[in-house]
This record gives structure tokens, sequence and C-alpha cells, in this order.
């Protein structure tokens, strides 16, 4: 699919606090891609089965989420390129939408902090440590995309975060087509 795009589309992922919207909106200011924010489609279009107490989250129905989105809502403007797509899961998108992947990454220490000022508390807070711990999201990006395009980046410091943008930003200038 790549050879009918003209820009390229970027993934953003990692475990919640990473610094994915961030990442993700500052990248949309240096590049003028698009940025898709899946948390807030999911949110607007009510594509969850309702809310974990437990958790503090909606509960994602990735069946219709993927079926929606894929089907109906972005295999289009995937198409066309020049997107920048922010999520805290990867595995559930086709492989042939992204040029990059990049997988966000934070010392644990920094994450807790950022996770607590947020108010995560509990199994939500315990289940997010673990993730970012055991690496699940570079993993799941490992397993669900070629290697080649999985770029894991340090994101525990605004240096870390302009460091990151600067680096994306030139790969997208300079990103060609694959023949």
């Amino acid at each position: 699919m790549s050879q009918s795009r003209k820009k390229p589309n970027i993934l953003v992922t990692g475990t919640p606090g990473t610094g994915k919207t961030t990442t993700a909106s500052a990248l949309v200011e240096a590049t003028s891609l698009r940025h898709i924010n899946i948390g807030d489609l999911v949110r607007e279009r009510n594509l969850h089965d309702g809310w974990d107490d437990q958790l503090d989250c909606h509960i994602i129905n990735e069946d219709l989420v993927m079926l929606t989105l894929v089907c109906d809502e972005l295999e289009e403007m995937m198409e066309e390129g020049g997107n920048i797509v922010d999520y805290h899961g990867c595995d559930f998108f086709p492989e042939r939408w992204f040029d990059c992947v990049v997988v966000l990454q934070t010392e644990n220490s920094v994450l807790y902090d950022r996770l607590t000022k947020r108010g995560y508390t509990g199994a939500k807070l315990t289940n997010n440590m673990e993730c970012e711990i055991f690496q699940v999201l570079l993993e799941e990006a490992k397993n669900s995309y070629s290697e080649d395009i999985v770029v894991p980046l340090r994101s525990d410091t605004i240096d870390d975060m302009d460091r990151n943008v600067a680096t994306l930003t030139d790969w997208a200038r300079n990103w060609q087509p694959r023949c």
C-alpha cells in the first residue's frame, strides 16, 4: 500500500504516561501530518462496552473498534497517508498501514510519578507499571510489524521528547515510498 502514498503513516504507541499524545501533537506541528487519537475516537463514537470500575477506564471492544475504524473510518485516510496514529496498543491495526511504529518507553520511577499525578491507583497503576517493566508494548509491536519499522524511543524528559520529535520529523521529511 505504501507505493500509492505520498506521505508516511506513523504509529506512536506505548504504556499510558509515556508521552504518546504529547509527542504526536508536537510531531503534527512539526510535520503538518494529521493526528488520529484512537482513544478519543473510541470515546466519541462509543466503541466500548462500558466502564471498568476496577481499572477506571472504558472496556474496549477491539472487534468493534477494528471493524468500525478499519472498515468505515480510517482505511481511506490511512491509504492516503500523512497520519500519526496515537494509541496505547498496536496489535489490531493492519501492518500495511504503517511505515514507522514508535514505541515510547519511560523509566519506571518517572512513569510512576506521571501516572500517580494523573490519579492512577490500585490495579490501574500496577497494570500499567508492569506493562512498562515487562516491555509488553515493545514486544507487541515487534510481533505485529516488521522489526525494521519498530523504533523504541526513550521518553523520560522534555529533552527526550524534543529529540524524538526532531528525529521523527527528519525521518518523515526524508521518507520515500517503498517500491
